[in-house]
């Protein structure tokens, strides 16, 4: 694949990208997402705008090629319907034919990872001069493949990241900062002959954080076979919401992952509904932070007596986090490794959440808990954690398969802000050190920050607790949140201490019939 074709809250301005080409690319479309957000779009669907347009310009761009250069899977679209014939019109022919152009390439893919692009795709751009502005300005005027996949990579990261922070969701569905994803990363060490899923992708920053360690450590050593294996049966992703499967979509594409006219890596649909049907080596996952049941749910929003809990799950609950988690379980192979990042309440919450961590314990080898500060993620109450755990290739024994749970707590006071006091990598550095990547974990040395605690005594508690300690927590430090996060925030911990109840009394209903 050729390296210099991508396809192989009111807005803030862009937090610094490192490559400078990539931060003028995303100067540009901030820019004009700004403008988009002006004119009454709301900051997604600005973004989608781009995105549509963007990609039409890069398709037009590769099929423009010599014709041994255009891959031979790609076929190209009617000339009606590509970028071309967009840039001819104007007024209200302008806006009538691209929501033409929309129309068609939404209901005639073939499910190729640019046919995912499209899926849905509708135009909200009725503002003729702004979209011709848009089309001749912006986008006709440069060679945006020239760019290269680096380029155009970043800077889209970079455009999602400002949209993402722009956006409130009580659903808690956030945008993991990529110095997170990176350290997870680099602490885990994917290996080119892993299966890699994430069955929550969002807007693909787990798999682009993969794809960028394998392609700085072993892509460019592997043989053509393993490359197309890799790119085309090797890492998928699952999201319920469309919209960000179209985006994580692009950003595959953007960064080189894939080819446009391969099969799409990423499907669309409730991770939730099934087993999975197939298992990987590697599983990163940020699970979106909501309270909607996975399973039906009767008056209260108790379980119903007739549902069950999936077959492969160890108890029914209504809280998405535990089954999340315990889907995580399921997917990940024997042997395998998976992080998945959680709410503090999974590392402490009785019933369900308890029975799963007991089971977690008990049958993976749940080797690290890295404790994160507050305001990583956009509500700055919100206290997350990332667990770390292996599943062996059988469990030989009665003895619980964890035996140490080291601790990382970078918590101490320190707390970050989206777009402020934002999350940086060399926050992490000292995690990734101590974590010994690619070393045994017996080799590991107790820290300030890094401690060790033995599972039977973690099992041996009432509750089998993983929010462990060694020093109170200071209090009055840092960014005090602003009054509607805290009001959130009360309101999120009241609802899941309400489901606990409900659940509690749900069993005790059962046990008296």
């Amino acid at each position: 694949m050729n390296d210099t074709l991508p396809f192989s809250r009111h807005l803030s301005r862009p937090v610094a990208v490192s490559n400078g080409k990539a931060a003028r690319v995303t100067d540009k479309l901030v820019d004009y997402c700004i403008v988009l957000c002006d004119r009454g779009l709301s900051t997604m669907e600005a973004v989608e705008q781009l995105t549509y347009l963007l990609m039409l310009k890069l398709e037009d761009e590769r099929l423009s090629l010599p014709h041994s250069l255009v891959e031979e899977s790609w076929p190209a679209p009617p000339e009606p319907y590509r970028w071309g014939s967009l840039t001819q019109r104007q007024g209200d022919d302008l806006v009538a034919h691209f929501s033409e152009v929309l129309s068609h390439r939404s209901r005639h893919g073939a499910g190729t990872m640019l046919d995912g692009v499209f899926a849905g795709a509708q135009n909200h751009l009725h503002d003729a001069g702004l979209l011709r502005r848009l089309v001749c300005d912006l986008f006709e005027t440069a060679t945006w493949s020239a760019h290269g996949a680096d380029v155009l990579g970043d800077a889209y990261d970079a455009l999602l990241e400002r949209a993402m922070n722009d956006v409130r969701s009580g659903a808690g569905q956030y945008f993991t900062p990529r110095p997170l994803i990176d350290a997870i990363v680099e602490a885990i060490q994917p290996e080119l002959t892993d299966t890699f899923a994430d069955p929550a992708c969002g807007t693909g920053g787990f798999l682009i954080g993969v794809h960028n360690y394998l392609t700085q450590h072993q892509l460019a050593r592997a043989t053509s076979d393993e490359k197309a294996r890799y790119r085309t049966q090797q890492i998928r992703g699952q999201e319920l919401v469309p919209r960000a499967a179209q985006l994580a979509t692009t950003n595959l594409l953007l960064h080189g992952f894939a080819s446009a006219g391969q099969p799409a890596v990423i499907a669309v649909g409730d991770a939730l509904a099934q087993p999975p049907d197939q298992h990987a080596s590697l599983v990163l996952a940020h699970p979106p932070f909501g309270r909607h049941a996975a399973i039906p749910v009767g008056p209260f929003n108790t379980p119903r007596r007739d549902a069950h809990a999936r077959a492969d799950f160890v108890t029914g609950s209504t809280d998405k986090q535990v089954n999340f988690l315990q889907h995580i379980m399921s997917l990940t192979a024997a042997p395998g490794r998976a992080a998945v990042v959680v709410p503090d309440n999974i590392l402490f919450a009785t019933g369900a959440a308890e029975n799963v961590r007991r089971h977690l314990l008990e049958h993976f080898d749940v080797h690290t808990v890295l404790r994160l500060p507050p305001g990583i993620f956009y509500s700055g109450g919100v206290m997350t954690n990332v667990v770390f755990f292996e599943r062996p290739s059988r469990h030989t024994d009665d003895r619980p398969q964890t035996s140490k749970v080291w601790v990382y707590d970078l918590r101490s006071g320190r707390q970050f802000a989206p777009g402020h006091a934002a999350l940086r990598r060399s926050d992490l550095e000292d995690f990734v050190s101590v974590y010994l990547p690619g070393r045994p974990r017996t080799d590991r040395v107790e820290t300030d920050h890094f401690r060790c605690f033995d599972v039977q005594d973690v099992l041996n508690q009432d509750q089998a607790r993983l929010d462990l300690t060694w020093a109170p927590e200071p209090t009055g430090v840092g960014r005090l949140a602003p009054p509607e996060e805290i009001a959130y925030d009360v309101v999120h911990d009241l609802r899941l201490a309400l489901a606990e109840f409900e659940e509690l009394a749900a069993e005790l209903h059962d046990e008296t019939d």
